[in-house]
């Protein structure tokens, strides 16, 4: 007997038969089937690289100290808004958002 997923399963087939009809089914499954060649060969390329990059003797790398810090967005929200000179304490991050815009338009028609 067939269960849920049969079911949706054939249900996607019919909605596709209709929308799109016999005759594209084939060129679409040709295109689905290049989607994942691509795929299957970028995952390839970039396991072998790091593979490569994994095995090489001869790989350095950088110290962890040199690395620029990732801020978050809301750093870089408050980041601007003080280099814009809008007031940050006790708003919402929408506020700042909101307030940033409207100081950049103000500065843009300037």
């Amino acid at each position: 007997m067939l269960e849920g997923w049969e079911w949706i399963i054939i249900g996607v087939v019919a909605i596709v038969i209709i929308m799109w009809g016999p005759a594209k089914i084939p060129e679409f499954a040709k295109a689905l089937g290049r989607a994942k060649g691509e795929f299957s060969k970028a995952q390839k390329e970039f396991s072998d690289a790091a593979t490569t990059v994994i095995t090489t003797p001869t790989t350095t790398v950088a110290p962890v100290a040199s690395a620029p810090a990732i801020k978050t967005k809301d750093e870089m929200l408050l980041e601007t808004a003080q280099k814009l000179g809008v007031p940050t304490e006790g708003k919402t991050r929408e506020q700042l958002s909101d307030e940033i815009s409207v100081k950049v338009k103000i500065l843009g028609a300037e």
